[in-house]
């Protein structure tokens, strides 16, 4: 048989049975989560707030509706401004008490 033969059947055979990898592939590691943003959802919609800080990507926050559905909120909206602001001014305040 030709070597170029022996060569490509002993690469796929190694491809084959090689253990699989437990790393994602770096495009999946780098790509943001939040690629578009609602910025018209109600407060009573949302069940929970989940707030993701990577360094490739935007602050983003991702709300998880009664409906157990996922979006990803814009955090320039008004009322989630206003509820970090509220939440860091109480952490602050139980941190470093008066």
């Amino acid at each position: 048989m030709d070597v170029k033969l022996w060569t490509l059947v002993a690469a796929l055979a190694l491809v084959t049975y090689a253990p699989p990898s437990q790393a994602k592939p770096i495009s999946l590691v780098e790509r943001c989560y939040c690629r578009s943003t609602v910025t018209n959802l109600p407060r009573s919609y949302i069940r929970e707030l989940r707030f993701i800080h990577t360094p490739n990507c935007p602050f983003q926050v991702i709300a998880k509706l009664k409906t157990n559905k996922e979006v990803c909120v814009n955090p320039e909206i008004r009322w989630l401004q206003q509820y970090l602001k509220n939440a860091i001014n109480k952490r602050s305040r139980a941190r470093f008490p008066a």
